[in-house]
Parts: C-alpha cells; sequence; structure tokens
C-alpha cells in the first residue's frame, strides 16, 4: 500500500488581498510560507518518491518547503522537446533526489476577466449572486474564463495518464496544486456528483492523504 498525497498550496499575497488569482504567478504570502512548513512537518514521516505540481509559483513554493523539511532536493523532469533535450539530468538520482513534474494542467482554475479584482469589489459590480454563480457553480463559466468542469476536463487526463501510473508503481506521490484542480482531482477519486462538489473546500497548506491498494483509493480520515 502507498500514499497519495494532495496539498493544496499555502495562502499566496492575492489570497491575502482576496483577490481572484487564476494563473497569475502570485508568491507565497507570509503565512503561507508558514502553513507550507506547518504541512512540512505533517508529512515528515511519510517518504515523497515522486512530486507533481504545477506551473504556478504559489504551488511550486509549498512543494519545495515540503521537500526541504525531508531534506530532499526535487529535480524537475522536463516533458516538452527542447526543454527535456536542453536539461539533461543523470537518469539514476541521489538518494536525497526525487523527480519533480510540473504541467499547465494542474493549474488553478483561470478566472479570466476576474483576475486581479478584488472579490468584494467583483461583487459590488456584478451582483452577489451573479459572482457566487461564477465562483461556486460547476459548469458556468466567468467572463472569458472556466468553469470547474473545464478544470476537471484538463487536469483528470493528466492524473489519469501520468500520476496514476506512479502510484501504480508503488510510489508515495505527492501533488502540490491549487483549489480547484485538487478539487477535480477529489471529485473523480470519490466519485462526488455535480450537484455537491462546489460545496468541498480545501484549505490552504493542509494535505489530503489516500491510500492506494490494488487500483482503489482510500480517504485517510
Amino acid at each position: 500500500m502507498n500514499y497519495l498525497i494532495l496539498v493544496r498550496h499555502g495562502q499566496s499575497r492575492w489570497n491575502l488581498e482576496n483577490r481572484f488569482t487564476g494563473w497569475v504567478d502570485v508568491p507565497l504570502s507570509e503565512k503561507g510560507i508558514k502553513e507550507a512548513m506547518d504541512c512540512a512537518v505533517e508529512l515528515e514521516n511519510v517518504e515523497i518518491d515522486v512530486a507533481f505540481t504545477s506551473k504556478l509559483i504559489r504551488a511550486q513554493e509549498t512543494l519545495f518547503l515540503i521537500l526541504a523539511k525531508q531534506k530532499k532536493s526535487g529535480i524537475f523532469l522536463h516533458e516538452s522537446t527542447k526543454r527535456k533535450e536542453w536539461s539533461l539530468h543523470p537518469v539514476r538520482f541521489e538518494d536525497n533526489e526525487i523527480p519533480v513534474f510540473s504541467s499547465d494542467a494542474l493549474n488553478e482554475r483561470f478566472y479570466g476577466d476576474l483576475q486581479g479584482q478584488n472579490k468584494q469589489e467583483a461583487r459590488e459590480t456584478f451582483g452577489e449572486e451573479q459572482v457566487f454563480i461564477w465562483r461556486r457553480s460547476y459548469d458556468i463559466r466567468p467572463p472569458g474564463g472556466e468553469s470547474l468542469k473545464d478544470t476537471y476536463e484538463r487536469t483528470i487526463p493528466y492524473f489519469i495518464e501520468a500520476i496514476i501510473p506512479q502510484l501504480e508503481n508503488g510510489k508515495n506521490v505527492i501533488v502540490s496544486a491549487h483549489g480547484n484542480s485538487l478539487r477535480s482531482v477529489i471529485k473523480y477519486i470519490e466519485n462526488i456528483s455535480d450537484e455537491d462538489i462546489p460545496k468541498l473546500e480545501l484549505e490552504t497548506g493542509k494535505p489530503v492523504f489516500y491510500s492506494f491498494n490494488n487500483g482503489k483509493f482510500v480517504k485517510d480520515k
């Protein structure tokens, strides 16, 4: 039996300012750094073998703070042709090194025209009910952006093709990503309905554990 660990990044500077962040590359706040370090303490007895993260710095910072607590170095393995060709690394990893895979598929939901806006100001502009629908519905997009359904449709194929095979190989896998990409993964794993998934909230910097055995996930309470 091995583990899948899902971690929503620590608080970002725009989380702190109550802004829609989406794909804007905003780093962790001071509180977010502490949350990541607290998460690292919770995970210090779990031997992480492989890591996945998004292309956004707040998720990567969270991951590397966790790995630092385990005295491990994450080595990015690039999948695009030129990056792979130009960033060769020995196939054999040292004892304190683990592979890290990074993909846009794990990025936060793209909020389109709302990105950068303060959420309260958006409510005052568009109305509280409309902003609630954009934020919490499963399949309604904000202007120029993605719905949670859109996020699911890019995240889950990557989860199936890239992450599950590592679990099938007996690896303990950590995914450091974002509220909506991770909610998509949890929806898939737990078969949560379209009607119920809007109710799921993930805390920043709090790990969610699943044991993986014979192709099945069991959530650790």
